[in-house]
């Protein structure tokens, strides 16, 4: 390993960052960013299934896959019971991080924004958690005095950028920027201030910035205006961005060891499938009778609740996102469940095909994926969806509400958004030597951890599931 075995490591998360704006004949000027890429190492970082950012970044820094987390998105079944949801905080996570590791080698840790870390957990150094901490009042600091400490520093820390699905553009544009400089203004002065071996942060505006401007910034878009005054959001954010990170890597000095990664990408959302109204036009999922599951004037629409749903003629039911997560009603495992056990697995092949055959709304093929959790994770902890959907190759996103006219929607049942999440982050690695820019190939997102290990000396958990890259 050489000079690498003992490096100090700075990773810089940017959630949502696509590949198209720093890499490639799309890419913005970003001098900071991309001349660590042609110093270094890069490529495109294949997300975890499904690729969001919670589990996305445990996955990142725990070297293991959903399953073997037990957690396959913010929103997530305690039981087999029809309403127990519960949110995936740090609390859910029990697998190490690599911070954690780090700590138990002894060496000094900064974690600043990074999901998933709220609430707070003692660290051998200092964390200043994610938006899942309700609000500012809470203690979101650890340890205790570095909230106050850090206040006085910086001023208020923004947990997250306000209402970011809205219509009001111009604040929104401002609420994302103020994130951005408020994140690397506490990351500088955590850098000057605390002695550290591994420094973490993770700016989430570039996942806020997407999804709240996606269709005015890319022509690809089917809402796209070349006339309108976001036109160059993307640029200036990024711009903006890199230059905050050129400020850090100067702070950090030349003998650091420096990733630049996403948890995903992001590209333009097409519209929305409403999953659940689907089921219920197939006559998989029937609700009580007075429940309005038909179009109103205008649509009625709402959220399916389980007290609506008639679940003696329920065979399967599903819930909206970024993708969609499908159920099955299964006798002896659900409550009132109908589907016999040991007709489960033909019925869920049987549904799997149904969804991927639905054409798209001009009847051509819309190229929807199905997986089963037990045929793409090592092992299956917690309670999985029974089918994870992708729909169109996530230029369509699942919409949960029902009362609907149709299964297609071209407006997101949970507030304005023009971007769904992509396969694929950005990876970038510079360790101090210079590699020519060397493009890397078949990255995943679970090797991102024990290549941060392997540039600090420190053996990796024997049970993570990437490489190291170095």
């Amino acid at each position: 390993m050489g000079k690498r075995a003992q490096r100090r490591v700075l990773v810089i998360g940017l959630d949502c960052a696509a590949p198209r704006f720093v890499f490639g004949p799309e890419a913005f000027r970003l001098p900071n960013i991309q001349g660590l890429a042609e110093r270094g190492m890069w490529g495109r970082l294949r997300s975890c299934d499904p690729p969001i950012t919670a589990p996305a970044w445990a996955c990142m820094m725990s070297g293991k896959d959903p399953g073997t987390l037990g957690c396959y998105g913010f929103r997530n079944r305690t039981d087999y019971s029809y309403a127990g949801m519960s949110t995936a905080t740090a609390a859910s996570i029990r697998e190490k991080r690599v911070w954690d590791i780090v700590s138990r080698a002894g060496k000094k840790v900064v974690v600043l924004g990074v999901p998933q870390t709220y609430p707070v957990s003692p660290v051998n150094g200092w964390l200043v958690a994610d938006f899942l901490a309700p609000d500012t009042r809470a203690d979101y600091a650890y340890p205790r005095g570095l909230k106050d400490e850090l206040q006085q520093a910086i001023g208020e820390y923004i947990l997250d950028v306000e209402d970011f699905r809205t219509d009001d553009k111009p604040a929104l544009l401002e609420r994302v920027h103020a994130l951005m400089h408020n994140r690397f203004d506490a990351a500088g002065y955590l850098m000057k201030s605390k002695p550290w071996d591994f420094f973490m942060l993770v700016e989430m505006g570039v996942d806020r910035l997407h999804h709240g401007f996606w269709k005015y910034c890319d022509p690809e878009h089917p809402k796209f205006d070349p006339n309108n005054p976001f036109i160059d959001a993307f640029r200036n954010y990024y711009e903006s961005l890199d230059a905050r990170i050129g400020e850090l890597l100067k702070l950090a000095g030349d003998d650091v060891a420096v990733l630049v990664v996403s948890d995903h990408g992001a590209k333009a959302m097409h519209g929305g499938v409403c999953l659940n109204q689907w089921l219920i036009n197939e006559g998989f999922l029937a609700l009580k009778e007075g429940v309005d599951c038909g179009a109103g004037v205008p649509p009625a629409l709402f959220p399916l609740k389980a007290s609506q749903v008639d679940w003696s003629k329920t065979t399967a039911w599903g819930a909206g996102g970024y993708y969609g997560r499908v159920f099955i009603n299964v006798a002896g495992r659900e409550p009132e469940g109908i589907v016999p056990e040991a007709e489960f697995e033909s019925f869920r092949e049987e549904l799997a095909g149904r969804i991927r055959a639905i054409p798209g709304p001009m009847g051509y093929p819309l190229g929807n994926s199905v997986l089963k959790p037990q045929d793409i994770y090592r092992e299956v902890r917690g309670i999985p969806p029974d089918l994870i959907v992708y729909f169109g190759d996530l230029n369509w996103r699942a919409v949960g509400s029902i009362g609907h006219d149709s299964i297609f929607t071209y407006e997101n049942d949970t507030g304005p958004d023009d971007a769904n999440h992509d396969y694929e982050g950005i990876f970038i690695m510079n360790d101090g030597t210079d590699r020519g820019g060397g493009q890397l190939y078949k990255l995943n997102i679970v090797d991102v951890a024990p290549t941060v290990l392997a540039l600090m000396g420190i053996e990796p958990e024997t049970d993570m599931q990437g490489r190291s890259v170095c």
